[in-house]
């Protein structure tokens, strides 16, 4: 069983029999990998605080054939994200992240945009990000990367581009936008700004939060919009949305 090591962030751990913890971690290399970390529990263990939520570490591990999951050798601490986490806003969209990844990430398979994606978020919060705009950019991202965005600026039947004052709205299967005329259902009205928020998050950084171009409210009308379409793809509700909504 040789060694293997890879770049991750933790996205979640639980308590497995008296002294292990089940970690899930999303690696830049090898994509999502769940293992057992032996002793993880006990007083003064090896692992110290490098198996806590969203910290980015390198994690040591051994796999063997035919099993899912792997024995977790060892992880060095490169970044900690833990203090963030004391405001109960930002561990349960935190949480909501992480359960997304998880939802979508490829097992053992290179997966470098969603984990840049997270890390950058992580970060943007550690230098004192507003959370309100980095949530729908995340989501928004996260949608991009796995293909579920719709083209948010043109009409999916006729092809014209949606004014600044029309009304616009969300396909039944969230897999475009209808114009006024073209809609074949008027029930998830798309305010304007979602175009607009979807091209500047494609050209900023998450750091770019020093002037927040979006006002509170169309914040909250964007992220309605880019959380139904999440809901719609993964054919559930995410378990820590209605925290994040609340």
């Amino acid at each position: 069983m040789p060694l293997d090591q890879a770049e991750a962030i933790v996205l979640r751990t639980s308590a497995l029999g008296d002294q292990d913890k089940l970690a899930v971690f999303l690696t830049r290399e090898k994509g999502l990998v769940r293992g057992v970390a032996k002793g993880a529990r006990k007083f003064g263990n090896r692992f110290g605080s490098a198996l806590e939520p969203m910290s980015h570490v390198t994690v040591f591990f051994y796999e063997k054939e035919r099993r899912d999951l792997v024995t977790v050798s060892g992880c060095d601490l490169l970044e900690s994200f833990f203090e963030i986490q004391s405001d109960l806003r930002t561990s349960f969209t935190l949480s909501y992240f992480a359960e997304l990844v998880e939802d979508v990430a490829p097992v053992r398979a290179r997966e470098d945009v969603l984990f840049r994606l997270l890390l950058s978020v992580l970060r943007a919060l550690k230098m004192k990000g507003e959370i309100g705009l980095l949530t729908p950019y995340f989501e928004a991202w996260f949608l991009q990367a796995n293909g579920f965005l719709p083209d948010v600026r043109h009409c999916r039947q006729c092809g014209k581009d949606i004014g600044p004052e029309e009304a616009a709205w969300l396909s039944p299967k969230r897999d475009g936008i209808f114009c006024d005329a073209c809609a074949p259902a008027r029930r998830d009205e798309v305010r304007r700004e979602l175009g607009r928020f979807v091209q500047w998050a494609r050209r900023n950084p998450p750091s770019c939060t020093d002037e927040i171009p979006f006002t509170p409210g169309e914040l909250k009308a964007i992220r309605k919009s880019l959380q139904a379409m999440i809901v719609f793809h993964l054919e559930r509700e995410p378990r820590c949305l209605r925290y994040v909504r609340d």
